[in-house]
């Protein structure tokens, strides 16, 4: 059989070249993937429906490979941080690709499925309907500042010598040391949080009285 005239693509080597393009800080877009992948743009989309498309291959493919996935059965607290330092692990490493993932609606099936098991842990936790999109958005929005964070350079401040924060950042740990411990923190600060107030919704003690009429 005759070799094929220009190379075959797939959803994962579409998905794959998209993530090599940003992260090296080129200019992204269909034509710039297309000469990325050595394609013609009308090939790309042959298997792609457009830019916004390829996005949500690029979120579905860094989901696979750092394999997020939540086992069943475990206690929500255990869900919660596993999932935030999965997220904040997958994040640091692209930090350039994450502009587009926020700017589009999560589609992706693999994506989708942690979301689901997080959500899914808050409601059997007892956590009230109302609360848990807001919950996981809360934990989005820190794995998201979090994965920035690990990738910012180690001088994140130059505070103006003889201040405050000029001495604690004289004093302070370098920017890895410092970002993990931040993360840590907040993942314990969060989590302390989320129990005292799911305390609060089961103590009937606690909860609000009703408003008279």
């Amino acid at each position: 059989m005759p070799r094929p005239t220009s190379p075959i693509l797939s959803a994962e080597r579409i998905a794959d070249a998209a993530i090599d393009l940003v992260d090296a800080g080129k200019p992204f877009g269909v034509n710039a993937l297309a000469r990325q992948l050595g394609v013609t743009p009308s090939s790309l989309y042959n298997h792609v429906d457009g830019r916004d498309a390829i996005v949500e291959l690029m979120r579905g493919r860094l989901a696979e490979r750092a394999a997020i996935v939540v086992p069943a059965g475990l206690a929500w607290d255990v869900v919660v941080e596993y999932v935030v330092r999965e997220q904040r692990a997958m994040f640091a490493a692209h930090p350039l690709v994450l502009p587009l993932l926020v700017g589009k609606p999560v589609t992706d099936a693999l994506v989708l499925g942690y979301y689901e098991a997080l959500a899914e842990a808050l409601l059997r936790a007892g956590f009230p309907d109302e609360d848990v999109l807001v919950i996981v958005a809360i934990l989005d929005a820190f794995a998201l500042g979090s994965g920035l964070d690990l990738s910012a350079p180690p001088d994140v401040w130059r505070a103006q010598s003889g201040t405050a924060l000029a001495r604690l950042v004289e004093s302070g740990e370098p920017g890895s040391v410092r970002a993990d411990r931040a993360f840590d923190l907040g993942v314990e600060l969060l989590i302390s949080a989320l129990r005292a107030r799911l305390a609060g919704h089961s103590s009937p003690a606690l909860q609000r009285p009703e408003r008279l009429s």
